[in-house]
């Protein structure tokens, strides 16, 4: 029995490494949307056998990364504009209750913490730093997702939010959807220090993750020609 669990942990824990490693591959680009993998290929160069991949890959396609076809093998996911009008309404409704949820609770501190973050984010697109704008928003958010006692939605929020920055990483972006998206951080916090939860929720779902609302910039971003401005909400 303990000889059969510790084989178990072993194979969870290579699978566990196979789903980082093609994490990783996913957001370098060196696995592009439209790719099938050759599964056997990336079995014989990570040293594994088809039991942790093929665990990994289960795991990748119920996150949306990839796409199992029966005898013809795992592709990559494209997002396509129905995708992603998807992921932003989901993330608007799920950030916005964990921000309902958290109202409460949230400290002047938290609130110091977001207008450090959005005003230092200010100083980081005007230097044309985008990675370190693109940190910057992620601990934004992660101020008031951090305080929400649901770690299902925020691991859901997490992983959605990786399906639209890291597939692949961007490196360039569009400042003026950034500067309107640190406008609407300023306007968060504002609410989150008045105590006024349903306001959180307004501007975190129905504007800041509301897909008409920023559909002109998505749609130059993921689709113009010579796109690549950054979706970091």
């Amino acid at each position: 029995m303990k000889k059969d669990l510790g084989l178990e942990l072993d194979l969870r824990s290579l699978s566990e490494l196979v789903y980082e490693d093609l994490k990783r591959r996913l957001n370098e680009g060196s696995l592009r949307p439209g790719q099938f993998i050759d599964l056997s290929a990336l079995g014989r160069e990570l040293g594994m056998s088809r039991t942790p991949l093929r665990d990994a890959l289960i795991r990748l396609e119920i996150e949306g990364f990839v796409k199992v076809y029966p005898r013809r093998g795992v592709m990559v996911r494209a997002l396509d504009l129905a995708d992603i009008r998807d992921i932003y309404q989901i993330l608007g409704a799920l950030e916005a209750q964990s921000a309902v949820k958290v109202a409460a609770k949230i400290t002047p501190e938290d609130c110091d913490r977001m207008e450090g973050l959005y005003r230092s984010m200010i100083e980081l697109l005007a230097a044309d730093d985008f990675p370190s704008f693109y940190a910057a928003n992620l601990a934004f958010h992660d101020v008031y997702l951090d305080l929400c006692d649901n770690r299902d939605l925020v691991h859901m929020v997490r992983v959605l939010k990786e399906r639209l920055y890291d597939f692949p990483r961007r490196n360039a972006y569009i400042k003026a959807w950034e500067s309107a998206s640190n406008e609407e951080h300023a306007r968060i916090v504002e609410c989150f220090r008045s105590g006024d939860a349903m306001g959180v929720a307004h501007w975190i779902r129905d504007v800041h993750w509301s897909f008409e609302v920023q559909e002109r910039y998505i749609r130059t971003y993921y689709f113009a020609p010579g796109g690549g401005g950054g979706p970091s909400r």
